[in-house]
């Protein structure tokens, strides 16, 4: 089965998209916007990628977040210091 798509929602998203300048300031400034998810093959720059939207988005938010599923920890070495499986503040 495919999945209905209201072909209305579809087209105005697209027009939103194609409208979007590809800049971090374009990322930074989105209000409504609340999940980045950064993904890719092993080498093309996740890590660092995360990392440095991470500390432009802390800089304009209250509260970001994080999250890596890499089982080598870089998180730990792009920031220099210790992350475990809890929370906690980057120094």
């Amino acid at each position: 089965h495919q999945p209905l798509i209201n072909r209305r929602y579809a087209n105005t998203f697209i027009e939103m998209a194609d409208n979007l300048d590809p800049s971090l300031r374009n990322i930074i400034e989105q209000d409504s916007l609340n999940w980045i998810f950064v993904g890719g093959k092993g080498g093309v720059g996740k890590t660092t990628t995360s990392c440095c939207l991470s500390v432009q988005l802390a800089k304009v938010r209250p509260n970001v977040l994080i999250v890596s599923t890499d089982p080598a920890h870089n998180l730990s070495d792009a920031f220099g210091q210790k992350f475990g499986k809890e929370p906690m503040k980057v120094n």
